[in-house]
């Protein structure tokens, strides 16, 4: 232990000279980019064949849809179960910066958390485990309530950023990845892991600033995890990822004559930002899903074009406070441990639930106001962190 203690300081040492001389490097090149390493150019724009989405190679399955994704209650094939069951969950950080847009992956992830990053601008903790995504991004850095977030998804949940908060204090993110035994283990901090896990695609949005353009794929980091940290559905003591996990509760979809009429959903994070960071959650009665708005647009997945959708929208109320670490963009902390209230649509219907976590590893449970504990409709489920105080229009 005091070995493995010490192997985790040095690695976070060198972390640091490396993030300080990334830093440099970009500053003199005159680059926006802040707190990136510097992959080569050259390997910036990558074989589509590997590296991007393309719908005609998808593999259809014909297999019968019998095997239930622990996550989001998704029926699956045996196949894919076979698939997912030699893994573990797999937390990403796609930011959702104006210039990021469209971004891609999102609607692969099996739950999407949304949360002001910092200044407003929102940031999605991407978890994927029951199926792919080629590629996700653009990636961005780690953030302190995201890291407690993950921390519910079983032992040693795989976490792909790039960088992160590091200044001392509550919300020092990389320093609580140290702390946790994460650093060059499950944590996947692209400073620590090699090109062509992580790449820089200048072209897939062009005319972007350089923190834009960094992508990865769930393939390649699973495997990366299997082949470098001996990371599979054990760790390398052979104990399972989900030892403690526990699953939410799931059902079918309500037959369409019990489905409500609640018709839209809208919110803001932060009023000053509203125009830019806007949700709006548009219920399909028809398919029974909820199509997604971002910023008065239609939120596209750039992998395949389509609008971002969901099956159940949950609103956490949580409270929000500075992290006075004096960091110049002002680092945010949420208060996600203990309990609150929230609401929870589905089947075209609201409910007001009440929420409550106990601890960091123990999983976020939701709550009708009668005790029951919430049964989630089979699909996508986006859970979006507002601040204490905040209206949602429904």
């Amino acid at each position: 232990m005091f070995n493995k203690k010490i192997t985790w300081i040095l690695t976070f040492l060198v972390f640091l000279i490396s993030a300080t001389i990334s830093y440099s490097y970009f500053k003199n090149q005159n680059s926006n980019n802040f707190f990136l390493s510097p992959i080569n150019q050259s390997q910036s724009i990558l074989n589509e064949e590997n590296n991007q989405y393309n719908p005609s190679s998808v593999v259809v399955d014909n297999e019968p849809k019998t095997e239930e994704c622990p996550l989001n209650g998704v029926l699956y094939s045996k196949s894919q179960r076979e698939k997912w069951e030699k893994r573990r969950p797999l937390g990403i950080m796609i930011e959702n910066h104006t210039e990021s847009r469209p971004q891609s992956g999102l609607s692969f992830a099996d739950i999407v958390y949304e949360v002001v990053a910092e200044g407003g601008i929102t940031r999605f903790l991407a978890i994927y485990y029951c199926q792919d995504a080629n590629p996700v991004g653009p990636v961005r850095s780690a953030r302190i309530y995201f890291i407690k977030i993950l921390q519910e998804y079983g032992q040693y949940p795989l976490y792909a950023h790039v960088g992160g908060a590091n200044t001392p204090g509550p919300a020092d993110a990389l320093g609580e990845i140290v702390n946790l035994g994460w650093a060059s283990y499950n944590d996947l901090n692209q400073f620590s892991v090699p090109f062509p896990y992580f790449w820089r695609d200048y072209e897939r949005l062009p005319n972007r600033a350089t923190e834009h353009t960094v992508y990865t794929s769930t393939i390649k980091l699973w495997q990366y995890a299997k082949e470098k940290r001996k990371l599979t559905n054990v760790d390398e003591k052979g104990v399972l990822w989900s030892k403690d996990f526990i699953s939410w509760n799931f059902k079918d979809d309500e037959e369409k004559n019990k489905r409500g009429d609640n018709s839209k959903i809208s919110f803001t994070f932060w009023d000053s930002f509203s125009s830019d960071y806007k949700v709006t959650w548009a219920y399909n009665k028809e398919k029974n899903l909820y199509e997604r708005n971002n910023g008065g647009k239609p939120h596209l997945d750039k992998n395949t074009d389509k609008v971002i959708t969901a099956k159940n929208v949950i609103i956490v109320f949580a409270k929000e406070s500075p992290a006075n670490d004096g960091y110049p963009g002002g680092h945010l902390l949420y208060k996600l441990i203990g309990s609150g209230d929230g609401i929870v649509f589905q089947d075209g219907k609201a409910i007001k639930i009440s929420w409550r976590k106990d601890n960091e590893e123990t999983r976020m449970k939701f709550f009708e106001k009668n005790g029951k504990e919430i049964n989630f409709v089979r699909g996508p489920i986006w859970i979006e962190i507002l601040p204490i105080g905040n209206e949602v229009s429904y």
